[in-house]
């Protein structure tokens, strides 16, 4: 059934077409290769039943990127931030940020967002229907999660302009492809975001009341055990980590979303007529077109996977996408299904790693695409959208639009 050629792959070295759609190679590797041995000797996984065990075993599989990270990033602030951050350190440090972010990120917390989300959504949508033409990510899709996590933390809106940016540039060098474009821009965006949080976040302190309980003001005063507090650069690159993770994989959820069911018009329907549909349509959305697309882990000791022996020290890439299209857990998987039921995807890991923001992530999808689908019943795409060369993001970069009115 997938007769692509794989044995050259290298996801270092992708071709174009890749990008537009990679599930047809993603198919071929499942099918013929599911452990695969890439050119610089990494693994490359591409089955559900793979990627869940290694999410589920921290101690053999760890996330800890001091030794993967330190040939390609050397002694630079894009190194500094990735081997602080949340996502890539695993316990202790893993542990105390954790719950440092504590009841910020609960679904009690997240539920009191409802209303001043739904707010603004509505006034993006009352925005677009005045100019009936729109760019789906610039007008609708990335504002969204700037403006909650701005909100969150408390950033005054005239200071928000610079986040997006500072926000692709410091993903963007974590692509397996690396130059010294997306180095430098990197590191530079990690370097402008600190300086600014270094003024924001001591002014916020200086400043704070016994009233104040947004996210900052919760991490700022937060103690865990030995009186451990999050302090410094230490807590300036768990801010940066906490844009970056909701800026990038919400904007992506919305535009990848709309342009789903725009693709298959009867569900889109189906979705219109039946709107309590929306939570499973936004779990089938993230299965269908994973926002985040690779994540990777490294053995501490020999381990066999998928019936491949592999030594301690393996990089090892987990392919989401392929993994949330695997025949053996998802029955047509590359149909979309708004009740699809069960839904096993692995958008938000497993484990001790499953994602801290996956609540706010939830949540600004299902306020953000229930909106659209209601208030722009004959929009259209006017154009081609316009992907990023990106594999670890399914990242939309334009999307030209109708509101068909």
């Amino acid at each position: 059934m997938y007769s692509i050629d794989i044995s050259n792959f290298d996801p270092v070295n992708l071709p174009a077409a890749y990008f537009d759609d990679p599930y047809p190679v993603l198919h071929a590797l499942r099918a013929q290769q599911p452990v695969y041995r890439c050119p610089d000797g990494s693994v490359y996984l591409t089955r559900h039943a793979e990627l869940f065990a290694v999410y589920r075993d921290p101690k053999t599989f760890n996330s800890d990127k001091k030794e993967q990270f330190r040939p390609l990033l050397g002694d630079s602030s894009l190194y500094e931030h990735h081997t602080t951050s949340l996502v890539f350190n695993d316990p202790p440090l893993h542990t105390r940020v954790r719950r440092a972010f504590g009841s910020g990120l609960s679904p009690k917390a997240v539920r009191a967002m409802q209303g001043w989300l739904s707010h603004l959504v509505e006034e993006l949508l009352d925005r677009v229907q005045d100019k009936r033409d729109f760019d789906l990510v610039a007008d609708f899709a990335a504002p969204i999660p700037i403006e909650v996590i701005g909100s969150l933390l408390r950033i005054p809106r005239s200071e928000r302009g610079p986040l997006r940016h500072w926000s692709l540039a410091i993903l963007g060098a974590l692509e397996l492809r690396m130059t010294p474009q997306r180095l430098g821009e990197g590191n530079a965006a990690v370097d402008e975001f600190i300086d600014f949080l270094d003024v924001f976040v001591k002014r916020r302190r200086a400043s704070l009341t016994d009233d104040d309980d947004d996210l900052l003001a919760r991490l700022v005063r937060w103690e865990g055990a030995g009186g451990y507090r999050l302090d410094g650069r230490e807590l300036y690159h768990q801010i940066v980590f906490l844009l970056n993770a909701g800026h990038e994989t919400t904007t992506n959820l919305i535009a990848n979303g709309v342009l789903s069911l725009l693709r298959f018009p009867e569900q889109l329907r189906a979705l219109r007529s039946e709107p309590a549909l929306i939570a499973s349509a936004v779990e089938e959305l993230l299965r269908f077109e994973a926002p985040i697309q690779l994540n990777n882990r490294r053995t501490t000791r020999p381990v066999r996977v998928g019936g491949v022996a592999l030594a301690r020290g393996t990089n090892i890439t987990l392919n989401i996408a392929a993994a949330n299209r695997d025949p053996a857990v998802f029955e047509g998987p590359d149909e979309l299904r708004l009740n699809r039921s069960p839904n096993p995807h692995l958008c938000f890991g497993s484990g001790i790693h499953t994602c801290a923001g996956l609540h706010v992530a939830r949540l600004e999808g299902v306020v953000a695409l229930a909106a659209i689908v209601r208030r722009l019943p004959k929009m259209a795409l006017t154009g081609m959208a316009v992907r990023a060369r990106r594999a670890r993001f399914r990242v939309v970069l334009e999307a030209p639009m109708t509101t068909g009115h």
